[in-house]
């Protein structure tokens, strides 16, 4: 099954011809930049990573590193998801703000180069969750062949780990901006806030970790194996947060949910 299924996203790569991948350095789009060169040839795909305030800068890094093992172009473009209205309205279609300016900050970049194609990496998976984001890609003519393809992301992990891709175990990453509470507005501000609290905890050894941002209070949301971790460590996560500017600080028992801060949507 999991063969059939990578011989069609290599069937529907190859009909692409040549593609520019919206590459995050996350654990979809690198098995999606990988399969695409194992297509279609290194010539024929261009990475392109978007650089901005929405994403830590050791992502971008970790990008780098990575297009430069898969022996891909690498491009990096810098954005402002804060300077596209709409978006700092943090509403419950932010995420269409900004894969529209994503994809239209990638669409020039496609036909300066000569390619056919902008792909993205949406999974399986998430048909299932809140994805604004797809509407503008479907908007815009954006191809997710790993959707096409009907691969979900424990297949995708497997495939990555076939390809000795790093990411296969990569913990799930969204930008920052998923950390605060819808409605509530998003500044610069909040985001490195919610980057250095992130980066605090993960120096714990915690691999997965939010920070989710209600006003003045921290929501830590971790697997439920690592929350001993925090437990053991209650006195300095406290100081740090508290020093990073949050007023209270606290676990969420239910543990980490990808995209819990959609469940106010329902």
């Amino acid at each position: 099954m999991l063969t059939e299924k990578y011989n069609k996203l290599q069937s529907i790569l190859r009909d692409m011809g040549s593609v520019v991948v919206a590459f995050s350095g996350g654990v979809d789009s690198t098995f999606l930049l990988k399969a695409a060169v194992e297509t279609l040839g290194e010539g024929r795909v261009l990475a392109v990573t978007a650089d901005s305030e929405t994403y830590p800068s050791s992502e971008l890094e970790e990008a780098r590193v990575l297009a430069k093992k898969i022996g891909v172009k690498h491009q990096v473009i810098e954005t402002s998801e804060l300077a596209i209205p709409g978006y700092a309205e943090n509403n419950k279609n932010r995420c269409y703000f900004c894969k529209s300016s994503l994809f239209d900050h990638l669409l020039p970049v496609m036909e300066e180069k000569g390619f056919h194609n902008v792909i993205y990496g949406v999974i399986a998976d998430d048909m299932n969750e809140h994805r604004p984001g797809m509407q503008a890609a479907k908007e815009k003519g954006i191809r997710g062949p790993l959707l096409e393809a009907n691969l979900f992301k424990q297949e995708i992990r497997e495939l990555s780990q076939q390809f000795d891709l790093p990411t296969w175990d990569k913990p799930s990453f969204a930008c920052l901006s998923s950390r605060i509470a819808y409605g509530e507005y998003i500044t610069k501000e909040k985001l490195t806030k919610v980057e250095r609290a992130e980066s605090y905890l993960k120096s714990l050894r915690i691999r997965q970790v939010r920070v989710r941002t209600h006003d003045e209070i921290a929501r830590i949301e971790v697997e439920p194996n690592d929350m001993k971790i925090v437990l053991e460590n209650h006195d300095s996560i406290v100081r740090e947060l508290q020093e990073y500017g949050y007023k209270y600080i606290t676990l969420d028992l239910l543990g980490y949910q990808s995209g819990s801060m959609n469940k106010v949507l329902a």
